[in-house]
């Protein structure tokens, strides 16, 4: 690429992230890479675990191969398709990232620079070993960016737009303290899913993923089931199956068998198969190990109470006819513009 020689719209953006697609895509395939490259990738998968115990190295990894589905010409290019040119008015950007998954926070990184501004980044202390490696990748790519990315361990300092992730205490925090700045302010989140009971295996066993995957502990992970009365829970229990090496992992065994002797103390009827906790609940967030569930003799039912949470529902899978559903198996793998919280944050960075 010539850096001085400037493309028009977004088309450095897309040359520069569908490189770095294929450096993931061939990294996860084992197929050439450049030497900085792999290295830099196979020690990060191999740090992200010792510094987060939560981040295995399969996860690690998922994370990668989805990225590397992700960046590629075409899905860049029909992502951008539908926005105005990068703004010309530089600004900086605060980013304040999650660190419940690994990469959760690239997104957000990758359109501050895709719309021609700074990222001043406070990344998660839980995942900072996968990001920094996937940047100095990039900047290889499109050394341009290299000067629009600064990582910061204090304060966010002086910046023009914001936008922070975190819990709901936190969210309120920054709501207050970033009330005076352009932002986006995302809190907890949780997704769901909708059975009829004519589901086939191989929807359960992508439902499976939505609920394991990462452990649970994703915004996109299934918490929650609506099912119709007198379910058939030895089905789900069945596709669930393929996951049971997760009771194997000291963490999540632990919160397994807490929740579970909590469940049994206070004399609360449970399902179990011994590495998944189903138990009867209206709430949405289930704790890690555990599924809530609902049953429900009317589909109306449902679709009332998913309206009645839908600032506390991020996905709504189902097979069912419901609107802005996700397919089962779908959750865990967001498109581009599948926006966290239902916020165009593309939009929002090329405002002026």
């Amino acid at each position: 690429m010539n850096n001085n020689k400037s493309m028009s719209g977004f088309q450095d953006a897309i040359f520069a992230l569908d490189a770095l697609g294929s450096q993931l895509t061939n990294y996860i395939s084992h197929l050439n890479t450049t030497t900085k490259t792999h290295s830099l990738l196979a020690d990060a998968v191999k740090l992200a675990p010792i510094h987060n115990a939560w981040f295995t190295k399969e996860h690690c990894e998922a994370a990668l191969r989805d990225w590397g589905q992700l960046l590629q010409k075409d899905n860049l290019t029909s992502w951008l398709s539908g926005y105005p040119d990068p703004t010309e008015t530089e600004q900086v950007v605060g980013l304040v990232l999650a660190g419940n998954l690994p990469l959760v926070g690239l997104h957000d990184v990758l359109s501050v620079l895709i719309s021609g501004h700074k990222a001043k980044i406070k990344m998660s202390s839980k995942d900072n070993i996968l990001l920094p490696a996937l940047l100095d990748i990039l900047f290889d790519i499109y050394p341009h960016w290299a000067s629009r990315v600064s990582l910061i361990s204090d304060q966010l300092g002086s910046v023009d737009k914001v936008i922070a992730t975190g819990s709901n205490n936190s969210s309120r925090y920054f709501s207050y303290y970033f009330s005076d700045k352009p932002h986006i302010i995302r809190r907890n989140r949780n997704s769901v899913a909708v059975l009829d009971g004519k589901e086939t295996a191989d929807q359960l066993q992508g439902l499976s993923n939505d609920i394991c995957r990462y452990f649970g502990l994703g915004c996109r992970s299934v918490s929650k089931l609506w099912v119709p009365r007198g379910y058939d829970f030895d089905i789900l229990f069945g596709a669930l199956y393929q996951h049971r090496s997760m009771i194997n992992h000291n963490a999540y065994a632990n919160n397994y068998d807490y929740n579970k002797a909590i469940f049994l103390m206070n004399q609360e009827p449970l399902l179990d198969n011994g590495f998944v906790i189903l138990k009867e609940d209206d709430q949405l967030s289930s704790p890690i190990a555990c599924l809530y569930y609902s049953y429900y003799d009317k589909h109306s039912e449902v679709e009332k109470a998913i309206e009645s949470q839908q600032e506390n529902i991020q996905c709504v899978v189902t097979n069912s006819k419901v609107e802005n559903a996700v397919a089962m198996g779908q959750a865990q793998s967001p498109k581009l513009d599948d926006y966290a919280d239902n916020v165009d944050t593309l939009a929002f960075l090329l405002k002026n």
